[in-house]
């Protein structure tokens, strides 16, 4: 009994420092000898982080969302990235400049606003993200019949009622949360909106004239479905700092809104033409002016049966219609340019233009 007492200490301390139990060798031995194969299986569960991502589900990182992989990015690989628009940076950047001034002038306040990220989602997603409670105004692009939203989470709109209602600085936005907004508050958010409206006025304006029009203001993201959920949009997320208070603001522009002047967005800087150059236009212009071209002098035409021509012969006459007052056709490959009359100068056949069939010209 010693002896077996021994060889199972033994095997138990060998299991131990390898990491596995006697029953669990004796579990793998059996499956490997049932399946007939007689190696040992390497297989194990995945962990929670290895399933995130697999599965594309990273959590965000300092509140910036970490890159897409796995699944979820196969599933969104059908969005049209933003980077296909160069210049709709541009434009945000523009605005953010705007914007930082009137913010200014509109609350009397240090005010700094910064662009986060621009990115490109499908709305119906955006819709699930957004944290509540917030405000989201719905403002119509007047020239490209479509509409846009603006979210603007609670706290930029206790900072904003605190600052407008004269709070003291230094101090943060006391947020009372369970309750909805006051008429008060609504109508400081508004007046706030149609600053930033204003401001994306101007900063589209270069790039082509829009009105943007506030529309309404909605509590609940259902009521603020602008497009449908698969529907691809874009997200500028703009941070917007008044000392020790601030909050975000989150511009959503859908690819239908923006189709109308997608062409214009498409430009890498500022006044670039689309199918065309200038330059070359003009020099090709002038090397035309230069060209040298054949005129055709048709005294006269006729129509003969197939047959008649066929029993030509060398020595065979043509009787022409033409006399010396005769009009004579100048043609350019076939093409009628001008009508006048035969005669001569300095000893050569020459001809007086009478008429120009040329687009524009005169008789």
């Amino acid at each position: 009994m010693s002896e077996d007492q021994d060889k199972l200490a033994e095997q138990w301390e060998q299991s131990v420092e390898n990491g596995d139990s006697p029953a669990e060798e004796t579990a793998g031995d059996a499956e490997a000898s049932g399946a007939g194969s007689g190696a040992k299986q390497g297989a194990r569960p995945l962990n929670q982080d290895e399933i995130d991502s697999l599965l594309g589900f990273d959590p965000e990182t300092d509140g910036v969302p970490a890159e897409e992989g796995g699944l979820s990015a196969i599933i969104n690989s059908a969005l049209v990235s933003y980077e296909r628009l160069p210049m709709l940076e541009v434009v945000f950047d523009r605005m953010v400049r705007l914007l930082t001034t009137s913010l200014r002038n509109f609350t009397s306040d240090n005010v700094e606003v910064s662009l986060d990220n621009v990115t490109s989602l499908r709305f119906g997603d955006y819709l699930n993200s957004i944290p509540l409670p917030a405000i989201l105004g719905v403002f119509k692009a007047k020239e490209w019949d479509n509409y846009g939203l603006i979210t603007i989470d609670s706290a930029l709109i206790y900072s904003i009622v605190d600052v407008l209602l004269g709070g003291r600085r230094g101090t943060a936005a006391m947020r009372i949360e369970g309750r909805p907004y006051t008429t008060i508050e609504r109508n400081l958010v508004e007046r706030m909106l149609r600053v930033v409206l204003q401001d994306m006025c101007v900063a589209f304006e270069p790039l082509s004239p829009v009105t943007f029009e506030f529309d309404r203001l909605e509590t609940n993201p259902r009521f603020a479905a602008i497009a449908r959920p698969a529907n691809a949009a874009i997200h500028a997320r703009l941070r917007v700092d008044m000392e020790d208070r601030g909050g975000r603001m989150d511009l959503i522009f859908p690819y239908a809104t923006l189709e109308p002047v997608r062409e214009l967005l498409l430009q890498m800087f500022m006044g670039e033409k689309f199918g065309r150059d200038s330059i070359w236009e003009s020099h090709l212009a002038t090397e035309l002016w230069h060209t040298d071209v054949q005129l055709e002098a048709v005294l006269d035409e006729q129509t003969m049966q197939l047959y008649d021509v066929l029993d030509w012969k060398v020595g065979s006459q043509i009787i022409l219609a033409a006399e010396p007052d005769s009009d004579v056709d100048l043609r350019c490959g076939g093409i009628p340019m001008f009508n006048g009359h035969m005669g001569r100068r300095s000893g050569r056949i020459s001809i007086k233009i009478d008429e120009n069939f040329v687009a524009g010209g005169t008789k």
